[in-house]
Order: structure tokens, then C-alpha cells, then sequence
């Protein structure tokens, strides 16, 4: 049996994975403008000249940091940078304006509210680019969109705002993942159908350079509507363009990102809260993952998860439940954070969940703590964060009447799942404690309301000394509790749907092939820092070697890398395939996926195929 452990997916219209991050307008001309000089070797050259007015620019100042708005009585447009769609038709686009009239022009938008394809959101943040003279016959459509299998680029010969329904219109070309796409490609296929045949040499040739900017970026998705054909015949502009990047790339694209961190935006009409930011700080300043994305402020049911995978988990359950509208927030801590990071973290979502004042009228929020069976986190040392945050926050826990559901395993889990008892005896705080005994999800019914406390003992419950499960009365609908209550003395949340509870003995439904302390892993992907968070808890463990035999990473030539065995320098190979990687350590049993959207798919398919008589966990 192969275990597979999945990060989250999201959907997003034509490709389906949540690290798929929309970029502003900005910031992809700007790696277009920086990037095809290069990889066209001069030949093709995309104006850089563009400005990000933002809520804190002072748009008096602005000329003196760019001096060609003023310049040669340039004629410039001007529009929101904000993921918006079809802006043209919305009338948010300022057109040949010199740049008085821009200034004017964002004075009357700036900070207002509009309502625009069923969103409302304020306008404050603006792209101001040069205005380029050209007709509607130079104006040309253009889509690049990633797959399982590669990349789909649609061409249509016509652009602009009046272009209609491209799906049905486009010439079509797919480019495997192992292919390039070429001019004589582009030729043969007629992709550029529509185009005069002076034109179609310089666009080809456009296109195959934007096409490897893509790859090279690791974008997931690029339209440029309209790229247009200059007056001069020649030079090719986007002038419209939205895109996608797949923010998992960073460990191999930062420094062509740059510079600086990469912009992702939240959709329009989803203003970012302060937390979110303090939270995306706080995740790029360590080796471990957090994420938060609040849904809904005044959602009764929060989660802190552990582990991305398990947080579609919990967020599936609890939607299946019928509870999806009262979900508060997405995300996920993992990675191994240190406590002073789960402390932040904790602190933060308790903060959230308890900003405003709770109506003594009504239930209190619920608060799932959860995650799956831990690989290498520590528990006891992220509980330790967690707990600080509850005595901290103890008071107005209490006063808010929230409950607290816990479910995790994993090193040390015993310890961790000790010291939160220990916590709630000390605080008073109602404090429900799982352990793996218990279905990872079957915290999310209890906590609804929806299932037996006393069919669900926990871990602390002397019943797991000689565990016997109470089975579930399915047949004549009695799991739910039949006063009215769930099962705590507390009113019960509004029932949506039955549930039928799962009998969590995992062990008497297939084998399960553990870890042990010589269990050994690849590490798929260059992660120098992940790699050494788990030699440093290996070290703590006192286990005899690395958990960590090797790295793969198919961008370089077979190496060694350095790192730290307790005080000790030691070298672990980095091969450039898997299969001579599992070849030379036949102990392996685990690969550590770190791959990003693009080879996702073809690493874990050629260990599927060719290894799984050896790899028996893919996380």
C-alpha cells in the first residue's frame, strides 16, 4: 500500500491548485519587460516603463521618481490594479490622459466603492502605463494556460474589449510538458491564423519567447488582451495582461520574481485583513509553513490545522455537514514551526475569533484544533506555543464560551495531548482531546453537535487500556442525542443532515506499514532548510542516522550538500533522478515531495510506475 499525502487544492476556473496565485498587472509586465529581452537575446523588448499607484502614493511626488509621465508630452492610460475583470467595459480605464488628467482621473476613484460582476470592493490601487498609438487590426488575443500535461495556448486573430467568446474562437495549440513550443510548431499548426503574413514571423517569434518566459517563471496561467502591433510595424506590447504564478516555485524562481517579495493580492471586494499579512510575515521568515486566509469574521466554526492536506480534509468535512457558512477561516500551520510560531499563530486566530463581543443569547464559536498523524513535527513543542496562547487568552475564551476539540498525533503527541489537559484543568477552559485512536475528522460532528460524546472516549480515557468501541445504532437514527442537547449539557447546533460516525480502527481494515526510527526518506526538490529542520529533530530524537538519505533535484548535476549533524558537518548526496537516488539507498521507503505545479504530476506518476515495489509513502 502506498500512503499518499496531498497539499491543498482549490479550484481556479481552467486549473485546479491553490498555489496558483493571481499577480497584478504591474508586476507581470515588469518580469515580461525583464525576462523576454533575455530569453529572445535582444531581440524582442518589452517596455518597462510602468507605475503602481498604491493607497500611500503621493501622486504630486510621482513625476520626480518617474520622470517620463511628464516627459515629450507623453499621453498616458491609466486603470485599477486590482484583479478586476473587463475593466474596459466597466469604464475603469483611463485612455491617452496626460498625466494631470491620470491624476484627476484616480482623485475621483481612489477609496470609492464600485460594484462590479456581483462584488463590492474599494478602488485603491492603480497601473499607469504609456499610451500606445495603434488601430483595432493591430489588436491580437492571446491565452497561455497549464495542465496535467503541459500548456494550451490559445491565439485569436482579433483582440480588445470586443473580442467575445474566445473559447469558441481561438486556434488551439497543446505543447507537452517534455516539448518546447517553436516557430515551425506555431506554422504548421496555424496558430497565428488571421494574421498578415508580414506580421506572422515577429509574432511567432513573440510567442515562443513569452512561452518560455512562462516555463521559466512558473506561471499557471497568462492573458494578454490585446497585444498589439505598434505604429512602427515592428514592436509587439501587451497592453492588458492578468496571470498566475505558482507561488510553491519560489525555492527556484526568487531571485527572478525579484525584485523583492513577490506581490500576491487578494481578490477584489476581499479586503486583506492585518492578520493575514502579520501571518504571511511571519511565514516568510521561517523554514515552516502558516497560512491564513479569513472567510468569514463572524463564522461560529474556526480551525487551526496541521498540515495543508488536512486542512481540505476539515474544511470538506465540515461543509459536508451542511456547516460550510459558517466556516471563519483557511489555512494551516506545518512544517515543524517552532512554539514561538505557533504561538504567534494561536494568538492570532484567538484574536480573530474573539474581536467581537459574544452574545451571552447564543452558542459560543467552536475552535477544531486538528491534524493527521505527524511525520516529523514535533507536537509537544508546537502544543507548548498553542497552550501559551490559551492561558493567555484564557479569560475572554472563557467569557466567549468557546469550545476547544483537539485532534493530532504524531512525535510526541503523548506529551503535547498531557500538557493540554493539564491546561484546561488549570484554566478552566472546555478542552475536548483526541488522539490517534480517533478518526482524524471525528472531532468536527462532536463539536457540531451531531455525535455522542461517549461514543468517542478520549485519549485519557481509560476505555483505550483495552479499547472497545461502542458500536454506532445507524440503523433506527439514534446517533444524534435525543434530548435535544449535544451531549455536553449545551444546545444543540441546528441539525443540516445525519451523520453515521466511523468506527476509527483503522488497524482492522488493512495493514498499516509505520515509522520506526529507521525509517528513511528522499527529499524531492532542493529544501535546504526543510531538510535540516528534520536532521535537527532527528539529532533530538537521538535517532543513529538522518532520516533524510538524499535530495533529488533534476536541475543540476549529481552533488553533495552540507549540513549539520548536531554540532557535526556532514554531506548528503543530491542526485539528479529518482531512480538512481532509490538505487544507491535501497532503505528508502519515503519520498518528500517539495515539487512544484509543473512536475508535480511526472515526479509522483515515475514513482507510482517504477518504485512503489520500494516507496510505500509519497508526502
Amino acid at each position: 500500500m502506498i500512503e499518499l499525502c496531498f497539499g491543498p487544492i482549490l479550484r481556479y476556473e481552467t486549473h485546479a491548485i491553490m498555489s496558483a496565485k493571481a499577480v497584478r498587472e504591474y508586476r507581470g509586465k515588469k518580469l515580461l519587460a525583464r525576462h523576454v529581452k533575455d530569453l529572445s537575446d535582444g531581440k524582442h523588448v518589452v517596455d518597462d516603463r510602468s507605475v503602481l499607484v498604491k493607497p500611500e502614493t503621493n501622486l504630486d511626488d510621482l513625476p520626480e521618481l518617474e520622470p517620463w509621465l511628464v516627459e515629450d508630452n507623453q499621453m498616458l492610460v491609466v486603470k485599477p490594479d486590482q484583479l478586476i475583470k473587463r475593466r474596459g467595459k466597466a469604464g475603469l480605464v483611463g485612455i491617452k490622459l496626460t498625466y494631470q488628467e491620470v491624476k484627476e482621473w484616480i482623485q475621483e476613484r481612489r477609496n470609492k466603492e464600485i460594484f462590479i460582476d456581483g462584488v463590492k470592493g474599494i478602488l485603491d490601487t492603480f497601473i499607469i502605463d504609456p499610451f500606445v498609438a495603434h488601430s483595432q487590426e493591430d489588436e491580437y488575443y492571446i491565452c497561455i494556460q497549464s495542465d496535467r500535461d503541459g500548456e494550451e495556448v490559445l491565439f485569436y486573430s482579433e483582440g480588445g474589449v470586443e473580442v467575445g467568446d474566445v473559447d469558441s474562437k481561438a486556434k488551439r495549440l497543446h505543447v507537452g510538458i517534455d516539448d518546447s513550443l517553436s516557430v515551425e510548431m506555431m506554422q504548421t499548426k496555424q496558430l497565428l491564423h488571421g494574421v498578415p503574413e508580414s506580421r506572422i514571423k515577429d509574432l511567432s517569434s513573440f510567442v515562443a519567447t513569452l512561452f518560455k518566459v512562462y516555463r521559466k517563471l512558473n506561471f499557471t496561467y497568462m492573458e494578454i488582451n490585446p497585444i498589439v502591433f505598434a505604429q512602427d510595424g515592428k514592436t509587439i506590447v501587451p497592453l492588458d495582461l492578468a496571470a498566475k504564478i505558482d507561488e510553491t516555485a519560489a525555492f527556484l524562481n526568487a531571485s527572478d520574481w525579484g525584485p523583492g517579495p513577490l506581490d500576491l493580492p487578494p481578490p477584489f471586494g476581499r479586503q486583506e485583513f492585518p492578520e493575514e499579512a502579520y501571518i504571511r510575515e511571519l511565514d516568510s521568515k521561517t523554514g515552516a509553513s502558516l497560512k491564513l486566509t479569513v472567510l468569514n469574521p463572524k463564522g461560529k466554526i474556526w480551525t487551526m490545522v496541521a498540515g495543508g492536506g488536512a486542512s481540505v480534509v476539515y474544511a470538506d468535512t465540515i461543509s459536508d455537514l451542511g456547516f460550510a457558512h459558517e466556516i471563519a477561516n483557511y489555512g494551516e500551520y506545518s512544517g515543524a514551526p517552532s512554539t514561538e510560531h505557533t504561538f504567534e499563530y494561536a494568538k492570532t486566530l484567538i484574536g480573530l475569533m474573539t474581536k467581537e463581543k459574544h452574545d451571552p443569547t447564543e452558542d459560543g464559536k467552536i475552535f477544531i484544533i486538528g491534524g493527521s498523524i505527524a511525520n516529523f513535527t514535533d507536537v509537544a513543542a508546537t502544543f507548548a506555543g498553542l497552550i501559551k496562547a490559551l492561558k493567555e487568552y484564557c479569560s475572554v475564551l472563557r467569557s466567549n464560551k468557546v469550545s476547544i476539540w483537539v485532534r493530532r498525533a504524531g512525535p510526541n503527541y503523548q506529551e503535547g495531548l498531557q500538557m493540554l489537559r493539564e491546561c484546561s484543568n488549570e484554566t478552566g477552559l472546555d478542552i475536548k482531546i483526541y488522539g490517534p485512536e480517533t478518526d482524524i475528522t471525528a472531532v468536527v460532528p462532536l463539536a457540531l453537535g451531531l455525535e455522542k460524546l461517549e461514543n468517542f472516549p478520549q485519549f485519557d480515557d481509560p476505555s483505550h487500556i483495552e479499547p472497545v468501541r461502542k458500536k454506532l445504532k445507524s440503523s433506527n437514527g439514534d446517533s444524534m442525542p435525543s434530548n435535544g442537547t449535544n451531549g455536553k449539557g449545551g444546545p444543540q447546533m441546528k441539525r443540516i443532515q445525519s451523520f453515521h460516525g466511523q468506527i476509527a480502527d483503522h488497524e482492522a481494515d488493512h495493514k498499516v506499514e509505520n515509522f520506526t526510527a529507521k525509517t528513511r526518506c528522499i527529499v524531492y526538490g532542493l529544501m535546504p532548510k526543510a531538510v535540516q529542520g528534520m536532521l535537527d529533530f532527528d539529532f533530538m530524537c537521538k535517532r543513529e542516522q538522518p532520516s533524510v538519505a538524499a535530495m533529488v533535484f533534476p536541475f543540476s548535476a549529481n552533488h553533495y550538500t552540507k549540513f549539520y549533524w548536531g554540532t557535526e558537518e556532514i554531506l548528503l548526496p543530491v542526485y539528479q533522478n529518482t531512480a538512481e537516488a532509490l538505487e544507491k539507498h535501497s532503505e528508502v521507503s519515503v519520498v518528500v515531495n517539495f515539487a512544484s505545479f509543473r512536475s508535480v504530476n511526472g515526479s509522483v506518476m515515475e514513482i507510482l510506475e517504477n518504485h512503489s515495489d520500494q516507496i510505500k509513502t509519497i508526502a
